[in-house]
């Protein structure tokens, strides 16, 4: 069912001088589409020769209902929501991340979304989605890296002299062994036979 047009301090020819005199151009189509409505025009007509459907032209006319002149313009956009975290604490979350979790207060070795999801909550009284948190390290410039968590009671000592100790019998068996028992004939498939020799390092 078609809306009415129950305003009355603009017939017609008011709306076509309004939207002559208006410099918003799309809020000046919506007038004369409403011109247009009030000398009779079809409805799929008036809104076609506005550039806009009919269910469009329905909107506006709501909008012009309830508004007059100053609904039929854009509502200005109010931009994007504000951050729910300061610089402060974003910048508190991103020294987090640098530092690593402690394991006696974080029960976790390295930080995942949903931990910092529970860290900020706990420590600013902040409500926010596990995506939010993804945006915020991009944000922060860190990237999600899968990386193979460190066992926080590993010896970096003990495992360097592990090393160390299982390199002597190695490098000792191959300076025992005789260097021409490491040269090997390769004949590549499809060519002529040829000689390739693979020699270790210390082999004169």
């Amino acid at each position: 069912m078609a809306v009415a047009i129950t305003r009355t301090e603009l017939d017609a020819v008011g709306l076509r001088a309004a939207a002559a005199r208006g410099k918003d151009v799309t809020a000046s189509r919506r007038m004369l589409a409403l011109a247009l409505v009030l000398e009779g025009s079809n409805r799929t007509e008036a809104a076609r020769a506005a550039g806009m459907d009919r269910q469009t032209l329905r909107d506006w006319v709501h909008r012009y209902n309830e508004a007059g002149i100053a609904g039929l313009h854009n509502k200005p956009n109010p931009g994007a929501p504000p951050r729910k975290l300061t610089a402060e604490q974003e910048a508190a979350v991103a020294e987090w991340v640098r530092q690593g979790p402690t394991l006696e207060q974080h029960k976790v070795v390295r930080w995942r979304l949903v931990d910092l999801r529970d860290e900020i909550a706990r420590c600013f009284d902040v409500q926010l989605h596990e995506r939010t948190i993804g945006k915020l390290m991009a944000r922060l410039n860190f990237s999600r890296v899968s990386v193979r968590p460190r066992h926080p009671e590993q010896d970096a000592a003990a495992q360097e002299a592990h090393k160390k100790r299982m390199a002597r019998p190695v490098r000792k068996r191959f300076q025992r062994s005789d260097p021409s028992s490491l040269r090997q004939r390769i004949r590549p498939v499809g060519k002529a036979p040829a000689k390739m020799e693979i020699r270790a390092p210390w082999s004169p």
